[in-house]
Formats: C-alpha cells, sequence, structure tokens
C-alpha cells in the first residue's frame, strides 16, 4: 500500500497534518517526502502545477491537492474504517462549514502570528484569533469533538494548529487554558488519539521555526 500512496509534505505545514491524521485514522500505509518549499521538486511542480504546494496525495501516481479535499478523499476512498464525515446530508454540509471557517476565518489568524511588528499589531492579532477560537469553542458546545461523539472532518481540520498556541502564548499574552477552556480540554482530548499525536510535531520546534521565520523577516 505505501507502494501506492505519497503524501508531499512538509513538517510544519498544518495543512499535511490533516492529510496524516486522516491516513492513520483509516490505518492506510504511505510514504512521506518532505519538501524543501524554497527549493520545489520537480515532482511537486508536476503534481500540483497549479498552485506548486503541498500537501499533495498521490495515490497510484495521481495526485490529489488541498488539505480538505484530500481528507474527503481518504474518506471516500477507504469507507471501511472510521468514518471521518457523517453520512447524513445535513450534517455533512455542517460539518464542511465549520471546516471553512476554519480555513477562512481561525487559519489566517494564526496566521498573523508571523506578520506583526509591533504590540499594537500583536494585540490586534490576538483580539482576532480569540474572537475567531470562542466561535469555535461556541460549535463545540459540551460536545467531545465537534461531530458529536466522534472525531471527524472538523477535528481533523483543526487539531493541526494547536501546534502554534505556544508560539502565541510564548509571543504575546495568550494563555489557551485560561481564554478557551473547553477548546483546551478538547486539545487534550485529541491529543490522546495516536492519529493526533504521531502526525504533530513537538510546538517547541513549531516556535523555533516561527521564531526564525520571524528573525529572517526582520520582526524580531
Amino acid at each position: 500500500m505505501a507502494e501506492e500512496v505519497v503524501l508531499l509534505d512538509l513538517w510544519v505545514s498544518p495543512y499535511a497534518a490533516r492529510v496524516k491524521i486522516a491516513l492513520a485514522e483509516k490505518g492506510i500505509e504511505y510514504e512521506s517526502r518532505e519538501e524543501d518549499l524554497s527549493n520545489k521538486s520537480s515532482l511537486l511542480l508536476e503534481m500540483n502545477p497549479v498552485y506548486k504546494k503541498v500537501p499533495v496525495l498521490i495515490h497510484k501516481g495521481k495526485p490529489i491537492s488541498e488539505s480538505r479535499i484530500i481528507v474527503q478523499y481518504i474518506d471516500e476512498l477507504w469507507n471501511h474504517k472510521s468514518p471521518l464525515l457523517p453520512s447524513d446530508p445535513y450534517a455533512r454540509a455542517h460539518a464542511r462549514f465549520w471546516a471553512d471557517f476554519v480555513d477562512q476565518k481561525a487559519s489566517p489568524s494564526l496566521n498573523l502570528l508571523l506578520h506583526y511588528s509591533s504590540s499594537e499589531s500583536r494585540e490586534a492579532a490576538e483580539k482576532e484569533l480569540i474572537e475567531d477560537f470562542k466561535v469555535m469553542e461556541g460549535e463545540l458546545g459540551k460536545k467531545p469533538y465537534f461531530g458529536g461523539e466522534t472525531f471527524g472532518f472538523v477535528d481533523i481540520a483543526f487539531i493541526p494548529s494547536y501546534r502554534y498556541y505556544y508560539g502565541h502564548e510564548t509571543l504575546g499574552n495568550f494563555n489557551l487554558v485560561e481564554e478557551l477552556p473547553k477548546l483546551a480540554a478538547w486539545v487534550k482530548r485529541c491529543l490522546q488519539r495516536e492519529s493526533v499525536s504521531k502526525s504533530l510535531h513537538d510546538p517547541n520546534k513549531v516556535y523555533e521555526f516561527i521564531s526564525e521565520l520571524r528573525k529572517k523577516r526582520g520582526l524580531e
């Protein structure tokens, strides 16, 4: 199976982590090929000529790009185990909506961490982040996972962002447990899953990566 499934990967990418979690949930073996985005491989350029970025899943020589599309492909193809999306059409649409919210709102708020250059811009970035995450916490409510009792599509879309929380807490005044206790409990619950814990790198390593990137951009 590993010979048929190849993931063009980047260790720090939360989007690539989504794919790794989905594959782990399904028990699919695969080969991970780490990309250097400053010197993109000919394979990446061939497999994703439009966006030229990771992740790309190559299954039997055919590429699938964009993480949410890849996760849905994995779920539909290997549908014998651990469904990631609900079967009910409305519930599926609901899950897709919140996964889209993660990409359109929550993830861009996290990305502001890489770009703020003053205390004012940091405070604005933190305010927007907390507001967006409180929306996600409201959707989570009292459920163990976003889909209810079962770990699924929205959890996979959102949990890789966890690795960046430490960077926010270290660079600013943000505390996940104090500000978002339900979300903090959800993070802890997700990290107890082997598919998640083995797919995410140490937040300290991610913070070091962020710090180096900010230094290169003259922001520190």
